[in-house]
């Protein structure tokens, strides 16, 4: 018997668990606010970056010459010089309303849905330009062009002044410190400790005392491999007292290869992976999954993070020892090929330039923390980087093929190839078929063939079809020339798999980069195809070169982009390494915004310890295990999570670590934590995806295979998910999943109610409450048996007292109400028990790490 979720009896018996004190200030936190009618509001570096990038070119180019104080004309009483401006409007009132873009006769001047009203008037934004406007305005129109208050902020030009720029913290290399000297040294278990402790004397803070052993072994299971312990595992660990114990944890967890589908997942945030194109059409990319495992693999193998780089931007043109290792170099740089693309842009130009700008994002705010991309159209605002030094960096991109694949279609102007991996590669073909996708191709092709197909007389059914509802000859023969496309396309797409969905060795193929005709870029003006500046050698950021950097002389450039970037005299790469596992370790960054080591980013909280730690990263081979088992094996990381009243009037935030913070598990631990306390998670990797099947046939169509899909109970763990951008899977996107157009070191953390109420009404939720129910049921004698048993699986620990009153009282107080609803009394245990874990998932301390 199907059984629907039991939202009333779960919430009853969870208001009945005791509420940690960190959940209570969870609980408490306010949403964040967008939007208001405020005059100034602050910016974030974020939301600077993405003004800078896509918001201020559209401003000006666009809208300037009718709308500012500069215009020869005022159009309106508009002027868009500033958010006030902008709330203030013209003659029809305000521009825009913080929020909501349905609202904003901004954006609806920019839709063109208004013949009466239709902005820019000669010619219309492009969808892409457009989306950038509305999701600037629902993020509340952060405008770094006035301060909070409202005031206008003057941006005169800056002149960039290399020599001085490289006086600038983060563009001085680093060197290693002496650790400092501490009063109570004894407190300390390594030297970062004495960074860390000499910070928390100067500020008379007092660091809390250790978390227990339960605690400790929770933490350190899901930072490592995203997994809760096993109850034998955490029995073990508490009782085994020798000196060794923690370190041999770590050291098991550390060789898990569950802990590269945990670290793996941390890069792909950074990587902006994603199986489609986002954007107006979002088109899938079928062999993306490729540059998923082979991250994966990369970092379980604890590949040197200088090669990891490496690989990523040039593994193309590095020597290889079999086909296998040439296919695994070429799949990595999939990482410059799977960034969001518009498909559907007019012209080739243009969507090359917009192809390469995004690789320059990537790779500066990826692998140097550097927003470069910001000088496209003018000068960097606040770091010293010349628009010369972007156009310098777009060379070495445009002197190279992205092969991202993709089949020419009404939706889709811009197609390329794919690479194919060498004969003997030892790789995978990919996932099955499934029956119903093939049906789905199979009806695709079917009704291309009739559209593209010619009968007796010679006249196509589209030709007959045009002339009937009075299309032109042009017409007609585009439409034809799509659908021969597609049949071919689809044919093609079929040849590489058996009739029982099975991929064929012929399906071996990857996204990624291979070399093309060398040449250097030329400066657009405004970052316009029709405004040509000077040709730029090929070269990097002049502020970051020095005596040591490779010299572009043939070829792309794209290796010797990553030597430079790799070198041990680069000042960035290491410490921003470094820093991002800090965060996923530490609860909180070095450098708080840790995708931007800029100027306009926020400095270190501890400069010299940050220096310390990538000095040393270099000096032990780059290697990322070695230096998280340092960092775990602090006494820092081992502090309980609870807080102390002296300490937090002073630092509220706990900005110097005198107690580890408490944070909220991601979507990905969350949904595998549940499926293990089910015991129904397959730790086995997927193979291949599912969108890899799903390359022809109407966006639609396929879209509907891909709710299907998401909604079906797979047991594999979260990183396997398909990962679609604009239609995520709702276990992640729930909880903050990093949005895969961007560069994302930092996943925001909220506590909204859609999240409980997604616990507490989804029937995957339910459907995994019940499986764990079933175990219980199954491995328990005795209903306080399960009660203690389900504790331990979801929490780590055993319930109190009044815990488990609250249990026996709900159990009792279900089986007197349901009662006349059950089959029998086996349905009726099981409906009760499916509602006590149901209530664990929902509790706050299940989906926290103490």
């Amino acid at each position: 018997m199907e059984m629907a979720p039991l939202p009333n009896w779960t919430v009853l018996l969870a208001l009945a668990f005791p509420v940690t004190a960190f959940a209570q200030q969870k609980a408490l936190q306010d949403e964040p606010m967008v939007g208001g009618d405020m005059m100034g509001m602050e910016v974030s570096a974020e939301q600077l970056e993405f003004f800078e990038r896509r918001i201020r070119p559209i401003l000006v180019t666009k809208c300037g010459s009718c709308h500012s104080a500069d215009a020869d004309r005022l159009r309106g009483g508009l002027k868009m010089d500033s958010r006030t401006m902008l709330l203030e409007g013209g003659d029809t009132g305000a521009a825009i309303v913080p929020g909501d873009p349905d609202a904003s006769l901004l954006i609806q001047a920019v839709r063109y849905t208004d013949q009466d009203l239709q902005m820019p008037p000669r010619q219309k934004l492009s969808d892409e330009e457009i989306a950038d406007l509305e999701r600037w305005v629902q993020m509340g129109a952060p405008d770094p062009r006035e301060s909070a208050s409202g005031q206008l902020v003057e941006m005169a030009p800056m002149e960039v002044d290399i020599e001085k720029g490289r006086s600038f913290w983060s563009f001085v290399a680093p060197t290693k410190p002496e650790p400092p000297e501490v009063k109570d040294s004894k407190w300390c278990h390594s030297d970062i400790d004495r960074f860390l402790l000499a910070k928390m004397e100067e500020r008379h803070l007092d660091p809390v005392a250790d978390a227990d052993r339960r605690t400790l072994i929770r933490r350190a299971s899901f930072d490592l491999i995203g997994l809760p312990p096993t109850p034998e595992q955490v029995d073990a660990f508490v009782k085994d007292r020798s000196p060794g114990a923690y370190e041999r944890l770590l050291d098991r967890l550390l060789q898990s290869p569950q802990f590269g589908e945990r670290w793996g997942r941390h890069w792909l945030d950074v990587a902006r992976y994603a199986e489609s194109s986002g954007k107006d059409r979002n088109i899938l990319y079928p062999h993306a999954w490729r540059y998923r495992d082979w991250v994966i693999e990369a970092v379980n193998a604890d590949m040197p993070y200088d090669e990891f780089l490496t690989h990523q931007l040039a593994g193309d043109l590095l020597s290889a020892d079999d086909p296998t290792d040439r296919a695994k170099k070429q799949i990595a740089t999939g990482f410059l090929a799977i960034g969001p693309k518009s498909h559907n842009a007019m012209g080739n130009a243009q969507f090359a330039v917009e192809l390469v700008d995004e690789q320059i994002d990537a790779t500066g705010q990826a692998m140097l923390g550097l927003t470069i991309a910001c000088a496209r159209c003018h000068d960097h605002k606040f770091d010293p980087i010349p628009t010369q030094d972007y156009y310098a960096m777009a060379g070495i991109f445009m002197s190279s093929e992205t092969c991202f694949g993709t089949n020419l279609g009404n939706q889709n102007r811009h197609t390329a190839d794919l690479i194919e991996l060498p004969e003997g590669a030892v790789v995978p073909n990919g996932a099955r078929m499934a029956a119903p996708v093939r049906a789905f191709i199979d009806g695709a092709l079917a009704r291309a063939r009739e559209t593209a197909g010619l009968d007796m007389d010679g006249a196509s059914s589209a030709e007959r079809a045009g002339a009937k509802a009075g299309a032109t000859a042009q017409q007609t023969a585009f439409q034809v020339r799509q659908a021969r496309a597609t049949v071919d396309s689809l044919t093609e797409l079929l040849s590489r798999y058996s009739d029982d969905g099975t991929p064929k060795a012929s399906n071996r193929l990857a996204m990624g980069m291979r070399e093309s005709r060398a040449g250097n870029a030329q400066v657009l003006v405004r970052g316009e195809l029709d405004k040509r500046g000077d040709v730029v050698p090929r070269g990097f950021v002049q502020v970051l070169v020095n005596e040591e950097t490779p010299v572009i002389s043939a070829g792309s450039g794209r290796l010797e982009l990553a030597q430079w970037i790799t070198a041990q005299t680069n000042p960035l790469t290491a410490r921003v390494a470094v820093n991002r596992i800090w965060l996923h370790l530490m609860g909180r960054a070095i450098v708080p915004t840790p995708d931007n080591f800029g100027a306009s980013g926020l400095p270190p909280s501890h400069p010299e310890l940050l220096d310390w730690l990538a000095v040393t990263f270099m000096d032990e081979g780059w290697s990322t295990k070695r230096l998280i088992k340092r960092l775990m094996m602090t006494h820092a990381y081992q502090l309980a999570s609870r807080t102390d009243g002296e300490n937090a009037r002073s630092d509220p935030l706990a900005e110097f670590y005198w107690r580890m913070p408490d944070r909220r598990l991601e979507g990905e631990a969350i949904r595998d934590a549940m499926l293990a306390c089910a015991g129904t998670l397959d730790p086995e990797p997927a193979l291949g995806s599912p969108v890899g099947a799903l390359e022809g046939g109407t966006q639609a169509g396929r879209d509907g295979l891909l709710s299907q899909y998401l909604a079906t109970d797979t047991q594999k763990r979260s990183v396997y998910l398909p990962i679609i951008r604009d239609m995520l899977p709702e276990p992640l996107d729930t909880f903050d999943f990093a949005q895969p157009a961007f560069v994302t070191s930092n996943r925001a953390e909220t506590n909204v109610p859609s999240q409980a109420l997604y616990l507490m009404n989804d029937a995957r939720v339910a459907g995994i409450a019940r499986q764990m129910a079933d175990r219980l049921l199954r491995e328990c004698d005795s209903d306080t048996e399960r009660v203690e048993r389900g504790f331990e699986l979801a929490l780590g620990r055993q319930p109190t007292s009044s815990e488990r009153t609250a249990a026996r009282n709900f159990l009792k107080e279900f089986a007197r109400v349901e009662a006349e609803q059950a089959d029998d009394m086996a349905d009726l245990a099981r409906r009760g028990w499916t509602g006590y874990c149901q209530a664990l998932f929902q509790s706050a301390e299940f989906r926290y790490l103490d």
